[in-house]
């Protein structure tokens, strides 16, 4: 950390959406209030739902897109790895931002986003990192401008709190103004609002098949002090995510049943 307005010295930023994605571009602005150093290392296209993958068997290339600036052809945690342990291997980030998502990920779908995979990564390389996410109305413009002027703030507040050693934060930021916005408020992962997967078949001009996966969602609200029952009721969330997923009330379950054997 230095001294005066800025809380890091040097910022990575990253996303899921790609280098070019509008999200990103509101996430510049907000690291441009909380650090004096900001690189950007994003992949070059979209990289939704790539979890934490990492590529371990396609070369990875590198294209700068400007000062301090990359597209990297990988995946948000290539790219997370690409600028911390090769592009600023010299002078490592203090902090690592991942997004703005557009859409906020929220529960299960955690587990499979790229937005919180990049944090993710992060958190194993041993840099505090966080993932934002902005949810939105389908058919109506995505509220950027909530992300914008609240994230800064939120990131300022979550700076001053233990966590960077053990998690990462995932933050959501709700479908409303900023100035209806709430919050932050501490929450826990819950369930979300994830329903399933899905698969549509369809078949190309030359009668060849081909098909599409989507996830399915559900509209019911989430159990009460979850990130998405904060969000859809207005507030921005902050949930600190870990790599240990053990269900410790399955585990002795499962061990008082073997014991019974």
């Amino acid at each position: 950390m230095v001294d005066g307005d800025f809380i890091a010295r040097r910022i990575l930023l990253t996303n899921d959406d790609g280098i070019d994605a509008p999200g990103l571009a509101i996430l510049v602005e907000i690291a441009a209030t909380l650090a004096p150093e900001i690189w950007v290392v994003a992949p070059e296209r979209d990289q939704s739902g790539t979890s934490h993958a990492l590529s371990l068997h396609d070369p990875l290339r590198v294209v700068q897109r400007g000062e301090r600036r990359y597209g990297v052809t990988g995946t948000p945690g290539d790219c997370v790895v690409m600028g911390v342990s090769h592009l600023m291997a010299d002078q490592p980030p203090d902090l690592i931002l991942s997004g703005v998502n557009r859409g906020a990920n929220l529960g299960m779908e955690t587990v499979f986003s790229g937005t919180v995979g990049a944090a993710m990564t992060g958190l194993l390389l041993g840099i505090p990192s966080i993932a934002l996410s902005q949810l939105f109305t389908r058919d109506q413009p995505v509220r950027w401008e909530t992300a914008r002027a609240l994230a800064p703030s939120v990131i300022r507040a979550m700076s001053r709190l233990d966590w960077a050693r053990d998690a990462c934060l995932n933050i959501n930021f709700p479908d409303r103004p900023p100035a209806l916005a709430g919050g932050p408020v501490l929450t826990s992962q819950g369930a979300g609002l994830l329903g399933g997967a899905a698969i549509t078949a369809r078949t190309d001009p030359r009668n060849g098949a081909y098909h599409w996966l989507s996830l399915t969602r559900s509209s019911t609200t989430d159990d009460e002090g979850t990130e998405t029952e904060a969000v859809l009721s207005g507030k921005v969330s902050v949930t600190p995510l870990r790599f240990e997923r053990t269900d410790q009330g399955v585990l002795a379950r499962m061990r008082a049943a073997q014991a019974r054997v």
